[in-house]
């Protein structure tokens, strides 16, 4: 900061201006320095991201509803309430495949297949969700999608 003593009006009063050169120097020449290392910073690799809007689950009648839980190294697969092994499971796949194709008119006239949805335990081994989900597409099911519960009180937001 300068101050300078001048003579304006015969008398000897200190003017009070601030020298801001030095500050406006400073400014530019750190602008400089973060325009040029900000872009070696933010390397990444272009990708094209899938434009993608979530909608909530409809449920239909024809959807496949599965529940798994793991508990001490086993896995229990059910299908509504029944239990199944992962062989029954994919034989009764296969069969609701081909009855909702015979009841669309055969497989020139399937408009929409059913989809699995899987509700896994919290505290089931990822290889139990893993192979309901290998065998149901194994079936043929492309559809295959998770149920999931909000936190209680926790805001639900949609992407």
């Amino acid at each position: 900061m300068a101050m300078s003593v001048g003579s304006e009006g015969g008398e000897e009063t200190p003017m009070s201006e601030i020298n801001t050169t030095p500050l406006v120097d400073v400014m530019l020449v750190m602008l400089i320095i973060f325009l040029i290392t900000v872009p070696v910073v933010l390397q990444t690799i272009p990708v094209e991201l899938p434009k993608v809007k979530f909608e909530p689950t409809t449920t239909k009648p024809e959807n496949v509803n599965l529940s798994v839980r793991g508990t001490q190294g086993s896995c229990e697969v059910y299908w509504g309430l029944q239990r199944m092994n992962s062989q029954e499971l994919l034989d009764k796949a296969v069969e609701k495949l081909k009855a909702e194709v015979e009841k669309q008119g055969g497989p020139a006239n399937v408009t929409e297949l059913p989809e699995a949805h899987i509700r896994g335990d919290i505290n089931t081994h990822y290889s139990c969700v893993g192979g309901a989900i290998f065998t149901m597409q194994r079936a043929g099911f492309s559809r295959v999608g998770f149920i999931s519960e909000p936190a209680p009180g926790g805001v639900t937001t949609r992407m």
